[in-house]
């Protein structure tokens, strides 16, 4: 039944009807007692759902989240280097791209300052800490790096070694031949091979006037700065093309909105929908609170996490929300899942929504860039281990198989349709665009569970896709654009560290 079905005029007066017909008038669905209780039910599992994603992300230290951070932080902080030290036998147009969208070299030594600092006060790790010293010392902060060195010995923190290394490659005192060989050997013996061992070892080599070595560990640095070159470079290009190509599209787009006003619309009936919002918010409440039950299930099983069939998990939670939206809104007013989220599109708009898609991308990707700018100017950062993904890195194939699909096929496809389709087309019933949006896009973020940098940069997103689903009345351009998000972020990730 309707919601203006129910509104009834104070002058107007009822027909007179039998005990029979009225016992026939139907039942508002979820508005007996047990149903509002149940809803309140849901409505508690659900935020406490999310007030333990908000308290786990907000009182565990993110370091604790690794099983291995020291690892974890020597291969991100050691290919981010490579890739910079891959930079200098560029051209300078790409010397120019690599620095506007991952920064330039002095930067990238600032931020592995900074996150090897956390490291080392949060694991007094004494290899950390030696590669905290190569940082600096590398940076041309010797002085420190040999202050800091001092502060272990006298702390007892090292057996001495580190000290003697460090002295040797940073310090004012010569150093002969035969001290760079014995020092050279034990720093093979203690340093796992990579960028930090290569610099080291470079120093010492240096210093002691071993041109064979220097020679030696220069060739291996460049074979693994051309394979860094290799993987990353396409990404790069590939973010470019969308960005100018996009650019292109959504100037055109501006520029027609003064001359037809519905130039963005591809289906109707978008939003607000055409379902009962109270309907609507039992089934969000109960679909949401099954889905993370649902969730919680999986995460208990350690075994089933680790294999394919892991996969499932999104749509498996997701599947009782949808079929209660399906059932008691999409149905009761003549709609499937194509015509109702606008996901079955004309063959005549099929250009258009390739316009609007290409430009939703780009205007994605310029926020991301202003939102950086904006945090390197307020001196606010992302914490590394937001955006390291293990299962990306280190899994096995299969395993990096399914992270993938998760991540780009299914995430944006089910979230576009429980936060965009649902959430917010409920709330538009009631609400207009901003505190609509803002209200579903504040608990889009949240519920990844990031820091302040990375809540504001998933609610731009959010609050893109919602405008887009207003204008457009179809879900395909936030979940293209959701899609291309992630997999841009998945293929930086991979090829940069895996």
């Amino acid at each position: 039944m309707s919601e203006q079905a129910l509104s009834i005029g104070p002058l107007q007066r009822l027909p007179q009807v039998d005990a029979a017909s009225a016992s026939q008038t139907p039942v508002p669905p979820y508005g007996s007692r047990w149903s509002l209780f149940v809803s309140l039910v849901c409505a508690c599992i659900l935020m406490s759902a999310l007030g333990s994603i908000l308290w786990f992300s907000v009182t565990v230290p993110k370091l604790q989240r690794f099983e291995e951070p020291d690892r974890a932080l020597d291969l991100m902080v050691s290919r981010m280097l490579e890739a910079q030290d891959s930079l200098s036998g560029s051209p300078e147009w790409q010397q120019w791209l690599a620095e506007w969208t991952m920064g330039n070299k002095d930067e990238a030594y600032t931020q592995g300052i900074r996150w090897y600092r956390e490291l080392v006060e949060t694991t007094d790790d004494p290899l950390s800490k030696l590669r905290l010293v190569i940082l600096l010392g590398e940076s041309g902060r010797e002085a420190e790096a040999l202050a800091e060195a001092k502060e272990w010995h006298d702390h007892d923190v090292s057996a001495g070694l580190f000290e003697q290394l460090t002295v040797a490659a940073y310090g004012s005192q010569p150093l002969d031949r035969i001290q760079e060989l014995e020092l050279q050997a034990a720093l093979a013996e203690t340093v796992p091979s990579g960028w930090f061992y290569n610099q080291l070892s470079a120093r010492l080599a240096r210093r002691g006037g071993h041109q064979g070595r220097l020679a030696t560990i220069e060739q291996q640095s460049a074979g693994n700065t051309d394979r860094i070159q290799q993987w990353i470079r396409p990404v790069i290009v590939t973010e470019m093309i969308c960005l100018m190509i996009g650019s292109v599209m959504l100037l055109g787009i501006v520029r027609l909105r003064g001359q037809r006003v519905d130039i963005l619309r591809v289906h109707v009936p978008g939003v607000p929908p055409p379902w009962s919002g109270s309907t609507a918010v039992a089934v969000i409440l109960r679909g949401g609170a099954l889905g993370a039950i649902t969730t919680l299930a999986f995460l208990s099983m350690p075994a089933f996490e680790q294999s394919s069939a892991s996969a499932l998990v999104i749509p498996l939670a997701n599947l009782p929300l949808l079929i209660l939206a399906y059932v008691q809104l999409l149905k009761p007013a003549g709609l499937t899942f194509g015509n109702g989220f606008g996901l079955r599109i004309k063959s005549g708009n099929y250009g258009r929504l390739a316009c609007i898609i290409v430009s939703v991308i780009a205007a994605g990707l310029w926020g991301e860039w202003v939102l950086g700018k904006a945090a390197d100017v307020l001196n606010l950062t992302n914490h590394w281990t937001e955006w390291f993904d293990p299962n990306l890195v280190w899994a096995s194939p299969s395993q990096l198989t399914v992270s993938v699909l998760e991540y780009v096929i299914f995430a944006p496809i089910f979230e576009e349709i429980a936060f965009r389709g649902l959430l917010y087309a409920t709330l538009r019933r009631r609400l207009a665009f901003f505190p609509a949006a803002i209200i579903s896009t504040s608990i889009f973020a949240l519920a990844h569970g990031y820091s302040l940098i990375g809540f504001i940069s998933v609610f731009w997103s959010g609050f893109l896709w919602a405008w887009i689903y207003e204008r457009t009345g179809s879900l395909i351009p936030g979940m293209v654009a959701h899609a291309m998000n992630n997999l841009l972020v998945c293929l930086t990730v991979m090829a940069l560290l895996r």
